[in-house]
């Protein structure tokens, strides 16, 4: 079969229909009449909602890593805030705290000055007012260091008290500073004076059996004391005025044979937590002086003539 003969058209075996383009016009006008009668009468409404129920579940999942991770963005920034106040807070507590223990040491502190005046009032001796610095490096043995020293009026052995009782005696003085033996001190004694009986004796320092306690001295296994017993100063020694609260009887050993008790007694003084204390002056300064001594006269003899 030669070329030429061939036609445009192709066989009648491989004819499938109309042509494309009548296909296409075709179809053209029929959308073109869909979309008439849809924007005039709705016509594919029913079809838009089953098509979008369909294709819902695609959307809900195509979706899902956006919403994903702005709620992700979301939770961190909360938590982020979240953090941030609670680290305010947290400071807001410390410092209200910090402020509340404060006002509980200036109350302390005023009661125990309170204290230290309504004592100074009925103290006959001059008194100086002073703060205890920090303890004595010596660790064996009771001793604390004062902010005030000669330059202030302390003098060299001046008893010193809080707001309780007797602390110690002043042992050693600077210009600006001084340092008191408290009276647990083991070198350390007071003449005391049992308020009960008005028994005397002298208690000593005492740091083997416990700390910061005293041990009564020297009294008879038979003597008439009992736990509980107040144990004030005598005034005897010339340092210490009479009746200042020193220590408490706390316990009492009565040995078979032996000829003294042992008495072991507490501090009436905070002695471990003093802040405050009054210096007092030494009784034997504040004394009154001797008379001079009137001179001697001779007896003159009976008979004589003046």
């Amino acid at each position: 079969m030669a070329l030429a003969s061939l036609g445009q058209d192709p066989p009648p075996l491989f004819r499938q229909g109309p042509s494309a383009f009548s296909r296409l016009l075709v179809f053209s006008v029929v959308a073109l009449a869909l979309m008439v009668a849809d924007a005039r009468f709705a016509l594919m409404q029913p079809l838009r909602v089953a098509v979008s129920v369909a294709i819902y579940p695609l959307q809900w999942l195509a979706v899902r890593p956006v919403i994903l991770s702005q709620a992700a963005q979301s939770a961190l920034a909360t938590a982020t805030a979240d953090e941030q106040t609670l680290r305010t807070l947290r400071q807001q507590l410390s410092t209200q705290t910090q402020r509340a223990n404060q006002a509980e040491e200036l109350l302390l502190e005023n009661r125990r000055l309170r204290d230290l005046l309504a004592l100074k009032s009925r103290l006959a001796p001059p008194s100086v007012a002073a703060r205890v610095l920090y303890d004595a490096a010596d660790p064996y043995t009771r001793k604390v260091i004062l902010d005030k020293g000669e330059l202030q009026g302390l003098r060299l052995g001046a008893p010193v008290l809080d707001e309780l009782g007797v602390l110690g005696q002043v042992t050693r003085l600077f210009p600006l500073v001084s340092e008191v033996t408290l009276i647990t001190d083991r070198d350390h004694a007071v003449p005391v004076l049992n308020v009960r009986t008005g028994a005397r004796g002298v208690a000593y320092g005492d740091t083997v059996s416990q700390a910061d306690a005293m041990e009564l001295r020297y009294m008879a296994a038979n003597a008439d004391v009992e736990m509980g017993d107040l144990l004030t100063t005598s005034g005897v020694d010339g340092v210490y005025p009479a009746g200042l609260p020193v220590a408490r009887i706390e316990k009492i050993e009565r040995r078979t044979g032996a000829v003294f008790a042992r008495i072991y007694c507490k501090p009436v003084a905070l002695i471990a937590g003093a802040a405050q204390v009054l210096v007092l002056e030494p009784v034997s300064l504040a004394a009154i002086p001797r008379p001079p001594d009137a001179p001697l006269v001779k007896p003159t003899k009976s008979g004589s003539r003046l």
